[in-house]
């Protein structure tokens, strides 16, 4: 009998709760543009009105909050409009943040993936003509984990007049009250929350640090407004997330690695307690998802914006891995509903390919 599928990605996309499931359905009902005068058009209007309210207050945001369609988009307006002339973004930004600054000065990091601040500083004086920077950094790591100090970086940011856009697409609602205290912008994902897809948020402080372009959104974005996706989003975030509980079951599997030989990234920095990234030396990150998938197991390797192609992991190689390490490196991901039981199953999993490669004698291993 073929085993139920075991779904370790949550860190690529975690399935939709019922509870935004339901909320979306019903709001198909409001099929009216929400720009419109009339009496449908402003019923829509409303409920677009309460789910953004509703998106601001889960993450106790007090600034403005712009509906975009997903994290990717908010980073993109971020830093195509935000008004400092220069651009600066960590060497281990998502993919979409590079994209959509493809000049930006790149901040190193260490050998554990975490913004050097000396160097920020220097990038932050820049040529001493007074010009200030958008800094771009992540909450957590999409592919590692690792942790950003926010409220260190952007003391050092907003000392050298700039402003702090957060990727906080990873990042649970109400998880860390230094974001809405100190940054500037903050990107935001629907589906990474239990949201549906193709629905996110820029936050904004003030508006004075975003040039408008028209249409929609005060503004600051064309295009009809997402009225079931909002809905949806803000569904899924009036249910909170148990992520401390997660981190017991990470702390599990991340024991059993060790003893079976593995090498666990970034293990001394603060990570994501669902998020963990690691290397089975010896056995290409390739092969090693198609064992798991065969086994019925779904985990990834780096972010899920890059894992199709295979191609060597920007993140790893800033923070001092060779292109033959990261390419042995695969990361796991848990949701609400990932179990001790499930941890088990991809340790015993994970043995299994180790022994079939000539890997560590685990007969001892408990």
């Amino acid at each position: 009998m073929t085993p139920e599928r075991l779904y370790l990605d949550h860190a690529a996309t975690t399935p939709i709760l019922p509870n935004a499931a339901d909320a979306v359905a019903r709001a198909m009902s409001l099929w009216a543009n929400p720009s419109s005068p009339h009496a449908e058009g402003r019923a829509a209007r409303a409920a677009l009105e309460a789910a953004r309210r509703g998106i601001a207050t889960a993450y106790g945001w007090p600034g403005e909050t712009l509906l975009t369609s997903g994290a990717s988009e908010a980073l993109a307006i971020a830093l195509g409009r935000a008004t400092p002339l220069r651009r600066l973004v960590t060497a281990v930004e998502h993919d979409a943040v590079i994209r959509a600054a493809p000049d930006a000065q790149t901040i190193p990091v260490d050998s554990l993936g975490r913004v050097d601040p000396a160097a920020l500083a220097v990038l932050l004086d820049g040529d001493g003509d007074g010009n200030a920077a958008l800094v771009a950094v992540q909450w957590a790591n999409s592919e590692t984990g690792v942790r950003q100090p926010v409220a260190a970086i952007a003391e050092q940011v907003h000392a050298a007049g700039g402003l702090l856009l957060v990727d906080a697409a990873q990042m649970p609602a109400g998880a860390d009250p230094h974001v809405a205290e100190h940054a500037d912008f903050v990107a935001l994902s629907a589906h990474k929350r239990g949201g549906p897809p193709g629905v996110g948020a820029l936050l904004v402080r003030d508006f004075a640090t975003l040039a408008p372009t028209g249409g929609q959104e005060r503004g600051y974005r064309g295009g009809t407004e997402n009225v079931p996706g909002a809905i949806g989003y803000a569904a899924a975030l009036a249910e909170p997330e148990p992520v401390a509980a997660l981190a017991p079951l990470r702390a599990r599997l991340e024991d059993a690695v060790l003893r079976s030989g593995g090498e666990i990234v970034a293990r001394g920095a603060e990570r994501h307690p669902a998020i963990g990234s690691y290397r089975m030396p010896g056995l290409a990150a390739a092969t090693q998802l198609i064992r798991f998938d065969m086994a019925g197991i779904a985990v990834s390797a780096g972010s899920a914006c890059s894992s199709g192609s295979m191609k060597p992991s920007h993140v790893l190689a800033a923070m001092g891995w060779t292109v033959d390490a990261a390419r042995e490196v695969i990361r796991v991901s848990f949701g609400r509903g990932t179990r001790a039981a499930d941890v088990d199953r991809f340790i015993a999993e994970w043995r299994r390919i180790v022994r079939s490669v000539g890997g560590i004698d685990l007969a001892g291993a408990a």
